[in-house]
């Protein structure tokens, strides 16, 4: 917990105790399922919990915000955003059931109310969201036509509804057809750690 803390000292602590319980899940379940890499387990709190928060530090969700996380795996970065974000609603979305099963098992036991799973395609779903967000499930160029359309066109936000992506490396080629919209704020500028060097968040409005 201490390197969230130091990032997010203003934790409750409810906060600090749900964080602490996905602590100890993930790598209990990780032995069973793999939803993070064996040898990155060990990185659990920096390069994934924390890497998740990074979205946090680019845009603060207002109360009453619907969010989808497209491709979430075993809850990253809807998770620890639902932790962070306890009047924000978290919609969970991915194609392999068992791994969705260790995200509902992490939220129930840490009593998030605000997050639900749909196990399926991104065209399966339905509904409005403010924003889509995602942790390296795709190229850009491929995701911005399945999301737009859940899309809402009513912002509540400092910023206007849209894509918000964790990514790592050379971005350059994949931003370029949206280069006149496209922001890349880099996590560096947030988070001291080495892993964060080549971090950024990708953000991409859609209304």
């Amino acid at each position: 917990m201490q390197e969230i803390l130091k990032y997010f000292p203003e934790l409750t602590e409810r906060q600090q105790e749900q964080f602490a319980i996905a602590e100890r899940l993930y790598p209990e379940w990780n032995a069973k399922i793999n939803v993070i890499s064996r040898k990155d387990i060990d990185n659990l709190e920096i390069n994934h919990l924390l890497h998740s928060l990074g979205i946090v530090k680019f845009v603060k969700f207002t109360p009453g915000t619907r969010v989808l996380d497209l491709g979430t795996g075993g809850g990253l970065p809807g998770i620890p955003l639902a932790i962070y974000y306890p009047d924000v609603q978290f919609h969970l979305v991915d194609r392999i059931g068992k791994k969705l099963k260790v995200a509902q098992d992490i939220a129930t036991q840490a009593g998030l109310s605000n997050v639900t799973f749909q196990h399926g395609d991104i065209k399966e779903v339905k509904g409005q969201f403010d924003f889509v967000v995602s942790r390296a499930v795709m190229n850009l160029a491929e995701m911005v036509p399945l999301v737009r359309r859940l899309v809402s066109r009513e912002c509540h936000n400092a910023v206007p509804n849209g894509l918000i992506c964790l990514k790592g490396g050379d971005l350059s080629q994949e931003v370029k057809p949206f280069r006149h919209e496209v922001l890349v704020d880099e996590l560096g500028n947030y988070f001291k750690e080495p892993y964060f060097k080549t971090k950024k968040v990708v953000y991409l409005p859609l209304v």
